[in-house]
C-alpha cells in the first residue's frame, strides 16, 4: 500500500500547505485531483451501497425464507442508521480531524461489508447493514466540510455539482450492477460490490485535507440524544406506516418532546451537535429547509411514478425502469452546470428559476394524457430534471460555504440529514397516498409540485432575510 501511495504521498510533501491556507484558498494542482478522486470514489461506494439492495430483497426474502415485509428492513435499517449518525460523527470528526474520521469509517464499512458474504439469516444481515451505515455515516459526516477544503472558495459551487453528478450516476447504475450480480452470484455480494471503491478512496487519501484536530469537548451526551432522537422520529414514521398508527405516532410524539428538549440544552453550546447554531441563521436554516422540501419532492416523484406508469399508463414493469431513465441522465448533465453558474450567479436566482421549471414540469407529468407515449414522458422528465438540477448544487453550495469554517462539517451532516430526511419522508407521503387509493392519480405529483413551491418561498424569504449575503 505505501508503493501505491507514493505519488500523493510525494505530492503532499511537496505542495501541501498548512491547514490555514488550505481552508482559505483549497488545494493546489494536481494534488486537487487526487482529493477530487478520493472523495469520488467514496461518495460513490456510499450511494452505490445505499440503493443497490432493494434489487436483490425478493431474492433475500426466498433465500432467507422471510417475508417481503421483513426483508424490507435491509434497507429500512440502513436508512435509520444513518440518519441518526450523520450529526453526532459530524462532532466527532471536528475532534480527531475529517480526513481520520472519513477514513475510518470506510475502513469499517470495508470490514462489515466483507462480513456479508458470510451471513446466513436475516439478523445477522440487519446487524451487519447496521455496521456498514455506521461507516458509511462517520464518511458522510465529513465528506461536504472537505469538499469546502479541497476547491478554492470560488470554485465550491463547481466542487458541489461534480459531486453531484457522482451521486447522480451511481444511483442511476445501483439497480442495474445490482440485477447483474444477483443474476450472476450469490446475493450476499451485492452488499460488498462497493467495498473495492473504497479501497481506491483510501489509497488516495493521502491527498485529501490533512487532518486537523480542534480543541472541542466530547459532547457524548448530545450525540447519543440526538442519535435517539432522530430514532424516535424516524423510526416512528416508518413503524407507523407499516401498519402499527398508534405505536408510531406516540414514537413520533416522543421524538417531539426530545427535539424541544434538546434543541433547549444545545443553545446554551458554542459547538451543539444539533446544529441549532446554524439553523437560527436565516440564509443557512432557510436552505436547509428548502432541501428537505426539495428532496421530498424528487423523491416523492420517483417513488410514485413507476406505479402510475404501470397501472394506469400499461406499461410493463420490466420497461418503466428504461422510462424513468431521462431523470437521472439530466441530472448528469445539469448538476455540473449549476454548479459551475453558481460561483458566478446567485444561489437563489438559480434555485427559484429551478423550482419554476420543476413545477412547470411536474404539472405537465401530473395531467399528461395517456397517449403522450414514451417521448411525451422522456421530455416532461427531463424538464423537470432540469428544475431540479439547477437547485441542488447552488443551495448546497450555499448551505456548506456559508457555515462559519469552524462549522463546516456540522453544515456538511446537516446537509446529509436533509437529504435522508426528504427521502426517508417522500417514501411515507407515497406509501401513505397508496394506501388512501390515491398514489396512482396526479395528487403525488401535485403534491412534490406543492414542495418545490416551498423550496422556492425558502430561497426568496432566504434572499430578503436581514443577513445580506449573495444569494
Amino acid at each position: 500500500m505505501a508503493a501505491m501511495l507514493a505519488g500523493p504521498n510525494q505530492i503532499v510533501e511537496r505542495l501541501g500547505p498548512s491547514p490555514q491556507a488550505q481552508e482559505q484558498d483549497g488545494l493546489p494542482t494536481p494534488r486537487r485531483w487526487w482529493a477530487i478522486a478520493a472523495i469520488s470514489f467514496g461518495t460513490a461506494l456510499l450511494v452505490l451501497d445505499g440503493a443497490i439492495a432493494n434489487v436483490a430483497l425478493p431474492t433475500i426474502a426466498r433465500d432467507l425464507g422471510v417475508t417481503n415485509s421483513a426483508v424490507t428492513n435491509v434497507v429500512t435499517i440502513y436508512q435509520l442508521v444513518l440518519v441518526m449518525v450523520l450529526l453526532p460523527f459530524s462532532s466527532v470528526g471536528d475532534k480527531i480531524g475529517h480526513r481520520r474520521l472519513y477514513q475510518y469509517g470506510q475502513l469499517l464499512f470495508m470490514a462489515s461489508s466483507a462480513l456479508c458474504l458470510f451471513a446466513a439469516n436475516l439478523p445477522v444481515l440487519l446487524g451487519l447493514r447496521a455496521l456498514q451505515a455506521v461507516g458509511a455515516g462517520m464518511a458522510l459526516s465529513v465528506s461536504a466540510a472537505m469538499l469546502r477544503q479541497i476547491y478554492p472558495s470560488r470554485k465550491l459551487g463547481t466542487g458541489m455539482g461534480v459531486n453531484s453528478v457522482i451521486v447522480a450516476s451511481s444511483a442511476a447504475l445501483a439497480p442495474t450492477l445490482g440485477g447483474y450480480i444477483v443474476g450472476h452470484a450469490p446475493w450476499q455480494w451485492v452488499f460488498v460490490a462497493a467495498a473495492p471503491l473504497a479501497i481506491v478512496s483510501l489509497l488516495l487519501g493521502r491527498a485529501l485535507p490533512v487532518p486537523v484536530a480542534r480543541d472541542v469537548p466530547a459532547e457524548w451526551v448530545s450525540g447519543l440524544w440526538s442519535a435517539g432522537t432522530m430514532l424516535l422520529l424516524i423510526g416512528g414514521i416508518q413503524v407507523a406506516t407499516h401498519g402499527d398508527t398508534a405505536a408510531g405516532v406516540a414514537l413520533v410524539l416522543g421524538g417531539i418532546v426530545s427535539v424541544l428538549l434538546l434543541v433547549r440544552r444545545e443553545r446554551q453550546r458554542t459547538a451543539p451537535v444539533l446544529p441549532v447554531d446554524l439553523l437560527a441563521k436565516p440564509v443557512l436554516g432557510l436552505s436547509a429547509l428548502a432541501a428537505i422540501a426539495c428532496f421530498i419532492a424528487s423523491g416523492a416523484l420517483m417513488l410514485a411514478l413507476p406505479f402510475r406508469l404501470e397501472e394506469v399508463f400499461g406499461f410493463e414493469p420490466q420497461k418503466v425502469g428504461l422510462l424513468l431513465l431521462p431523470f437521472p441522465l439530466t441530472m448528469l448533465v445539469v448538476s455540473p452546470l449549476a454548479g459551475w453558474l453558481s460561483d458566478r450567479v446567485a444561489a437563489t436566482k438559480l434555485g427559484v428559476s429551478g423550482m419554476a421549471i420543476a413545477i412547470v414540469g411536474l404539472l405537465l407529468l401530473a395531467f399528461m394524457p395517456v397517449a403522450a407515449g414514451e417521448v411525451g414522458l422522456a421530455w416532461r422528465l427531463s424538464l423537470t430534471a432540469m428544475g431540479f438540477g439547477l437547485f441542488f448544487a447552488p443551495n448546497s453550495r450555499l448551505l456548506i460555504g456559508r457555515a462559519p469554517r469552524e462549522r463546516a462539517a456540522a453544515a456538511g451532516g446537516l446537509l446529509s440529514t436533509s437529504r435522508l430526511l426528504g427521502q426517508t419522508l417522500a417514501a411515507v407521503a407515497v406509501g401513505i397516498l397508496l394506501a388512501a387509493g390515491t398514489g396512482t392519480g396526479p395528487t403525488p405529483l401535485l403534491v412534490s409540485c406543492a414542495l418545490a413551491v416551498v423550496a422556492a418561498l425558502c430561497s426568496v424569504a432566504r434572499f430578503r432575510a436581514r443577513e445580506k449575503v449573495p444569494g
